[in-house]
């Protein structure tokens, strides 16, 4: 986000409190939302109930459509419309609720960098998984993402999004991996996670961040996403404290609470 775009989303936000009606979009549910989507959009839930700010979670069949990003998850708050963690943060900020206000300059620079490293490397690997995989695009991706649509809509839907998805791993040099050796990024990038996490209860000591809600929504969705094998659950289950971070934040934010 720009410097003027935040300027911008700040001086909206922090006209009006946070409204009670606070409403979240996602695509629908049980039939089709995908991976990385499932991710981000818990990503956001879990910032969210970190920083006590009620939302209501709404399925839609057009939620990427009904975005004015054409990203998701986005959340209706008042008048204005947010889309994505990064720009929902800054909106949130605006109206007096953040988590880092905590951090010094030296570990906000460090919990950024972190969670360019969840973006670059975990949603990456998500995207790639389920729409560079062939096994992955015929069994489940085509099927899920065309699923509120009829026929021949689905398919060339579908196809669209997977031709936009392959031309931006060709632009940042995926297009020519293997999924073995994409599997391969997520367990390094989740060895850097777990050790920068070690014993704490979140990274940066006793209190959650937005890189702990990030972090999450990534790792909670692989470890509760059927796909056609669990290689890449496999990897983010080798890391013990990993698992207990992710069980922690289930219990603590979502346990007795609609998801």
């Amino acid at each position: 986000m720009s410097l003027a775009a935040e300027a911008f989303v700040s001086q909206m936000a922090a006209a009006e409190p946070w409204p009670e009606n606070a409403t979240l979009y996602q695509p629908l549910k049980e039939d089709q939302i995908l991976l990385s989507d499932s991710a981000s959009s818990f990503a956001v839930q879990a910032y969210l109930r970190m920083c006590g700010l009620p939302v209501q979670v709404v399925c839609r069949a057009n939620a990427e459509y009904m975005s004015p990003s054409g990203k998701i998850p986005f959340i209706h708050v008042g008048n204005q419309v947010v889309s994505e963690l990064g720009p929902i943060v800054q909106f949130s900020k605006a109206k007096g609720h953040s988590l880092s206000d905590g951090l010094d300059d030296v570990q906000r620079a460090e919990m950024k960098a972190y969670m360019e490293l969840v973006n670059n490397m975990l949603l990456t690997a998500e995207l790639f998984v389920q729409w560079c995989d062939e096994t992955t695009v015929s069994q489940i991706t085509r099927c899920r993402y065309g699923k509120p649509y009829s026929w021949p809509l689905n398919l060339i839907l579908a196809y669209q999004k997977q031709w936009e998805v392959r031309r931006k791993m060709n632009a940042i040099g995926w297009g020519g991996k293997t999924v073995e050796q994409v599997y391969e990024d997520v367990s390094q990038c989740c060895q850097a996670l777990s050790q920068r996490l070690g014993t704490q209860p979140f990274f940066f000591g006793k209190h959650p961040t937005e890189l702990d809600a990030l972090v999450f929504g990534h790792l909670f969705t692989i470890l509760t996403t059927q796909l056609t094998n669990t290689e890449l659950m496999d990897r983010v289950k080798s890391y013990s404290n990993l698992l207990s971070f992710c069980r922690r934040i289930e219990q603590t934010y979502f346990d007795s609470k609609d998801s």
